[in-house]
């Protein structure tokens, strides 16, 4: 299992600072064959600094949901830190 990309990025408006929602589609590479699926997620900046990522599935998902949360966080952390998330 690996994330390929998630295009279609769009930023939702939230009037909280510490917190960014958004929606896209994930391109999840399963079993030898490349799934795209509807996702929703959010990075909210905690006072201590740390960074908490929480990501809904809109379609539903043929595969184990834990390491593909796990990697897909990773996936979303490692956009945030280059600035590869749209503003």
């Amino acid at each position: 299992m690996k994330v390929v990309t998630i295009k279609d990025m769009i930023r939702k408006d939230v009037p909280i600072y510490y917190r960014k929602l958004y929606t896209g589609v994930a391109v999840i590479e399963m079993t030898g064959k490349t799934e795209n699926y509807r996702i929703d997620f959010s990075l909210e900046y905690k006072p201590t600094g740390a960074k908490e990522i929480a990501i809904t599935f809109i379609d539903k998902i043929d595969y184990p949901l834990i390491p593909v949360n796990k990697e897909l966080k990773k996936y979303i952390d490692e956009l945030d830190s280059a600035a590869g998330l749209p503003d």
